[in-house]
């Protein structure tokens, strides 16, 4: 019997690396007769890029850099030679991971470390920038990474606003494009719908996740109109509002006004680069998972497309995730994490014992024969 272990990541507890070890341990120890193959997936959100690094087995390039409020942090990218093309995950040094409750603040945090990234990436004769959104600290449109490419953001008296600067959007009055601009292809992966502009947009939805007091937010949103008006003449390219441009605080949205921008739903992106189909094809179970399975996770997270996939190829699938909603779809079998206190400090150690017990009363109740 052939498992593919796919799980994606639970936020907070277990890495999509973790989870798969784990899994594919506990189905080799408890059925003698099992192949594993271990597949970790991603679609788009924190660490995405990470992940494709990892199973495309591509070269890590280690550099310091600076985190979302300017400090020190050790970032990294993933090369690929043959296409001189980088992978980088917003995450890695603009991303709320690295920050104090009280650090989050979007007039404030900027995208600027991960420029720092990229602009290393171009001086090794990078092409092409594949760039995973999630997870980011930030809603500056991308003005940091731009910054680090050379733009210079300039105040009413033709000062330029030193990276990290509180309030850039109110303060900018002019931009000032670098002598070259790089000559950039940039695939961006997310894994929201979300335009930037709107009810709906990266605003209101995100901005209070990455520290935005819901009463500054329509100020907020006044000063990003405003300084996005700056941006759109500048670039002097027609514009719209497109699906993903919500994501990570707008930087696809930002990069497109100057570089060869587009966005893929990270799931089908993920799927393609390791080639899922082919080890779906060859698997007699695949075992997926994610923290919560909800109604968000049927626009294009990891685990629906692999229940899709499962089902188009007549494949037997089964999920490991908490909450009552994926036995509402059509899981051959749902193993359902109990609930967490996340106010107690050793909930990881917790979270890491329920899964690995429920992973073993799944198999020693006969759950995959």
């Amino acid at each position: 019997m052939k498992f593919l272990v796919a799980p994606n990541a639970f936020k907070g507890t277990l890495s999509a690396g973790e989870a798969a070890k784990l899994i594919s341990g506990i189905i080799s120890e408890s059925i003698s007769y099992a192949e594993t193959l271990s597949q970790p997936v991603a679609d788009g959100g924190d660490g995405t890029c990470e992940l494709l690094i990892d199973s495309l087995n591509l070269e890590r390039v280690y550099c310091w850099s600076l985190n979302a409020v300017g400090q020190p942090i050790l970032g990294f990218y993933g090369w690929k030679e043959s296409t001189k093309t980088a992978f980088i995950d917003v995450s890695t040094c603009s991303g709320l991971g690295s920050l104090q409750t009280f650090q989050k603040d979007p007039r404030l945090a900027s995208t600027y470390g991960t420029g720092l990234l990229i602009q290393k990436a171009l001086n090794r004769g990078a092409k092409e920038l594949v760039l995973g959104l999630g997870g980011s600290a930030t809603v500056d449109m991308g003005t940091g990474i731009l910054a680090a490419l050379g733009f210079l953001f300039l105040d009413e008296k033709g000062r330029e606003i030193p990276v990290f600067s509180p309030d850039l959007f109110k303060k900018c009055r002019h931009i000032q494009l670098p002598l070259a601009v790089p000559s950039l292809r940039v695939t961006c992966l997310c894994d929201v719908k979300n335009f930037f502009f709107g009810e709906k947009g990266a605003i209101p939805v995100f901005g209070p996740q990455k520290g935005l007091k819901k009463s500054d937010l329509k100020d907020f949103e006044k000063e990003a109109e405003d300084f996005f008006q700056l941006l759109l003449k500048k670039s002097k390219k027609p514009w719209k509002d497109l699906p993903g441009f919500g994501a990570a605080g707008g930087i696809a949205m930002g990069l497109s006004m100057f570089f060869t921008t587009q966005i893929e739903y990270g799931s089908a992106y993920f799927f393609d680069q390791v080639g899922i189909e082919k080890k779906v094809e060859e698997a007699d179970w695949i075992i997926t998972g994610e923290g919560r399975f909800d109604s968000q996770s049927i626009e294009g997270k990891a685990c629906f497309e692999l229940l899709q996939l499962a089902r188009s190829k007549g494949k037997k699938i089964g999920i490991i995730t908490s909450g009552d909603e994926a036995y509402s779809y059509d899981f051959d079998i749902v193993m359902k994490l109990p609930d967490l206190d996340f106010s107690n400090s050793s909930f990881k150690e917790k979270a890491r014992k329920n899964f690995c017990e429920l992973v073993k009363t799944t198999i020693s109740k006969g759950g995959f024969y």
